[in-house]
């Protein structure tokens, strides 16, 4: 277990490393160097399927102005998903 220090001195060694040679750190790239692999918004498509089942629940009811709200609601976030989807599919 590294102290704080030597954390932040190892993560500072990092930064520089990559940005000094960022040819190595492509080669090497089984190591952390601190930076997060991306994942695909799957909990963003999960949400707006349970918003979608929402918004059928409140039309059956006969609630059709909430109902389109959250309709709209979901839209928004089912397009929030598919562009962070995208961008995660361009890197």
């Amino acid at each position: 277990m590294l102290s704080k220090e030597d954390s932040r001195r190892l993560a500072q060694l990092e930064r520089q490393l990559r940005r000094d040679d960022p040819d190595f750190c492509a080669r090497m790239g089984g190591g952390n160097f601190s930076v997060p692999t991306p994942r695909p918004p799957l909990a963003l498509f999960i949400v707006a399927a349970v918003i979608a089942v929402a918004a059928i629940v409140l039309g059956a009811v006969g609630w059709w102005i909430a109902a389109m709200i959250v309709a709209v609601w979901g839209v928004v976030t089912a397009i929030a998903a598919g562009y962070r989807l995208h961008k995660f599919r361009t890197r």
